[in-house]
């Protein structure tokens, strides 16, 4: 008789397909695909009436650590994604402590020790003066990608112009992401606001133009280098019309947010919780965003997790901080899609899993298959629930989805074979790991 570590039974399995099958995992690795009622385990899960997935990957998430322990942790915030669904997400470099270097990275790594509770990848950020070191700095194991801010950013973070951005992608090989705003124009737009106005001017601020400018730009810096990028949380019906061109070189993610809100409501209705950038824009690019999603021109979903402090967000605009927590809820917000049918529970399962272990070169993540992670978002498609702001486990403690129903919830987070969530409790201690990327060229 087989025996395993780990028996997931009787689920609805979503790996190159959908079958009935039992899972079994055996050094933290999947080991079985199929019927294995005759097999024994140290742990057997029943799970009729539930949907295995692959674990589910949150590319875009700011754990703000180190920085203010009011606002987020490692600990607060990965507890939040496995409590969501989420087996790993990956961490941007604008901390308090922005991770430029080496060992500023390594000073990360050791921070996260004991401290995270799902794997995490590491972003390691551009600057105008550290061009040189990035295409070995990209080769670390457990960088997901180098980023690189066009726009909004502050000090030595922002990488404007376009000399400077050609210079960073003509060193390194591996895909390079973007937050791709034009500067100039965000700064001269900002002159035409006076303060203390609503806050949907936060959309005519950061108009379509800032977007759609700093896309084209950085489409023509990767045709003329040949260097692949990814274009993050990707905010308007112009800038996915004119990528149709560029897939050959250009990935692209997509919000949650984006996915869900749209303006002006939103902001009557928010307020400053509403604010992030690139902005929630009206119905037009909310319908071009499903529209994309549909048409295969998306390879990725995220939540731009990226708390504040309640006064932060409270602040008359234009000083509202922008950014929106998401790592918890993107999983319920994004099966609730599923179950009013914008999408199938395979298309998310490409976006949220397949996709970014593409993209980014994540190592043995991303599918259900034979000698991979035992990596599993358990999900309950049917169950119907309401998030609420006292589940948010993040210390801001807030989250711009309150009081959104959701029909479809997560019932149990699986990490190398161990159940790390079931039923809303967090089981253990936190083991999470650093995650593993290829150092190869992606396409």
């Amino acid at each position: 008789m087989d025996h395993y570590d780990l028996i997931l039974r009787n689920g609805v399995v979503i790996a190159d397909g959908r079958c009935r099958a039992d899972v079994g995992c055996i050094g933290g690795k999947i080991a079985a695909i199929g019927d294995l009622r005759t097999a024994s385990g140290a742990q057997v899960i029943d799970c009729t009436n539930l949907t295995v997935l692959p674990g589910l990957i949150d590319p875009h998430v700011h754990l703000r650590d180190p920085g203010d322990p009011r606002v987020e942790t490692f600990l607060g915030g990965t507890r939040g994604a496995v409590l969501g669904g989420i087996t790993t997400l990956f961490d941007m470099p604008n901390t308090a402590e922005p991770v430029t270097s080496r060992d500023r990275l390594e000073r990360k790594i050791e921070l996260m020790s004991g401290q995270i509770w799902c794997d995490v990848g590491l972003y390691l950020a551009a600057t105008k003066t550290n061009s040189v070191e990035l295409g070995t700095l990209e080769q670390q194991e457990n960088v997901c990608a180098i980023k690189v801010f066009l726009g909004s950013a502050k000090g030595e973070l922002l990488v404007d112009d376009d000399a400077s951005v050609e210079t960073i992608m003509r060193d390194g090989a591996r895909r390079i992401c973007f937050h791709s705003e034009d500067e100039t124009r965000l700064q001269e737009r900002k002159k035409l606001f006076l303060a203390g106005g609503p806050h949907r001017l936060h959309a005519d601020w950061h108009d379509v133009e800032c977007a759609f400018l700093g896309t084209r730009r950085l489409a023509a810096l990767a045709r003329r280098t040949g260097r692949p990028i990814h274009i993050l949380h990707v905010s308007t019906a112009e800038e996915l019309s004119y990528l149709q061109d560029f897939r050959d070189l250009v990935t692209t993610e997509l919000l949650v947010n984006h996915l869900t809100h749209f303006g002006p409501d939103i902001y009557d209705t928010h307020g400053g919780f509403a604010v992030m950038n690139p902005p929630i824009r009206d119905r037009r690019h909310y319908d071009a965003a499903w529209a994309a999603v549909r048409d295969g021109m998306v390879d990725c979903i995220g939540s731009d997790h990226a708390p504040h402090s309640r006064e932060a967000k409270e602040r008359p605009w234009p000083e509202t901080a922008a950014g929106l927590t998401g790592v918890q809820t993107l999983v319920p917000v994004m099966l609730n899609h599923v179950s009013e049918g914008r999408l199938s529970l395979e298309r998310m399962v490409q976006l949220m899993a397949e996709g970014p272990a593409r993209v980014y070169g994540l190592a043995n993540k991303g599918r259900i298959a034979i000698g991979y992670d035992a990596d599993f978002t358990v999900v309950d498609p049917d169950r119907r629930r309401t998030i609420e702001q006292d589940w948010i486990a993040s210390p801001c403690g807030w989250t711009p989805f309150d009081g959104y129903e959701c029909t479809g919830w997560p019932a149990m987070t699986v990490i190398r074979g161990q159940i790390v969530m079931r039923e809303d409790e967090v089981l253990g201690s936190p083991s999470g790991r650093p995650a593993g990327f290829s150092t190869a060229g992606l396409s």
